[in-house]
């Protein structure tokens, strides 16, 4: 079978299966929690007692499709259970009468971390892509794994702290798959089962921006932000570009990653030192309350500027690699 069409029919598939699950939201009523609104977020009130926690279906989907099209080999499957162990962490805090503590998720975080690095060093490798010229290196395994648990930390939280627009975490993280792939392949040629597994997660968020384009009709919860997060940094690494995440990861890392950033000096130093004092973090945030403006305003703002970013990415490395 064409590549092409064997990359059609699991985007599909993905896609309607996807569909098909957010709209009759089996047993939902009994699985889902529902959204508590979250402290001092602007706007944050509208999204009180929508479903929250969908993610759940849409990483399972995600899952099963990818078991089906993508690779087959140990190491893949694991990093697969490790997305499911992601989502499974996120989906009881947002079924949990109040919200975990950031310590507990960020332990929980910190072992799915350490366990994604140990499995990928061993089971693919350590080289990697330069983005800009195309020569490729292999960087010793401790140093990679170190730095493999750092990416997927970092990835995590950004895109958890993203989810706080409609559409914005979603959009988000079509840009950044689709430009990794598109990377990579430029990179290191095009490889079907490797770049089926980012298209397949594609389809299923543009299904589930169905119902969580604004005004929104149902939320991932972190089920679906953490899983998605920690399959982004997964992927960089799987296409051998994961230097790329500084670049199209940037509107996670800016928009969440500040937010994380100014959260982590702060605690560290006992609030002694505070950065970023007149921005709001989230950024998103920042636009809606001090900027004023309109959520579909600033999730065009934020995808803008990531689709910016991108498309001159894609076109730098294009020309370097002619």
């Amino acid at each position: 079978m064409p590549d092409t069409i064997y990359i059609i029919i699991a985007m599909i598939l993905a896609c309607g299966g996807t569909f098909a699950a957010l709209w009759f939201l089996p047993f939902g009523g009994k699985l889902l929690g529902h959204d508590r609104g979250r402290k001092f977020a602007a706007g944050s009130e509208v999204n009180i007692g929508k479903p929250t926690g969908v993610g759940f279906y849409f990483v399972l989907v995600f899952t099963v499709m990818a078991l089906i099209f993508a690779e087959h080999s140990v190491g893949f499957i694991l990093m697969l259970v490790l997305v499911l162990a992601s989502m499974v962490c996120g989906f009881l805090d947002d079924r949990s009468a109040a919200p975990w503590g950031e310590y507990i998720k960020g332990a929980l975080d910190f072992g799915i971390a350490i366990l994604g690095a140990i499995f990928f060093v061993c089971f693919f490798g350590s080289e990697v892509y330069i983005s800009i010229g195309g020569a490729s290196f292999d960087i010793p395994a401790v140093i990679y794994a170190i730095l493999a648990c750092i990416l997927f930390i970092v990835s995590i939280n950004a895109t958890n702290a993203t989810d706080g627009v409609d559409g914005l975490s979603g959009s988000l993280t079509i840009l950044t798959l689709v430009t990794i792939t598109v990377a990579g392949s430029i990179m290191d040629g095009f490889d079907v089962t490797k770049a089926v597994s980012g298209l397949i997660l594609v389809a299923v968020i543009a299904a589930y921006l169905w119902f969580n384009h604004f005004p929104s009709k149902m939320l991932m919860g972190d089920a679906g932000s953490r899983a998605i997060g920690f399959f982004i940094a997964f992927y960089a690494m799987y296409m051998k570009v994961p230097f790329a995440y500084l670049i199209v990861g940037l509107p996670f890392l800016l928009d969440g990653g500040l937010s994380i950033l100014k959260i982590t000096i702060g605690r560290l130093t006992h609030k002694k030192v505070i950065i970023l004092k007149n921005l709001i973090t989230p950024v998103h945030d920042h636009l809606k309350k001090r900027k004023g403006l309109s959520v579909p305003k600033t999730w065009a703002v934020i995808v803008g500027f990531g689709l910016v970013v991108d498309i001159f990415y894609i076109l730098i490395i294009f020309l370097c690699s002619i």
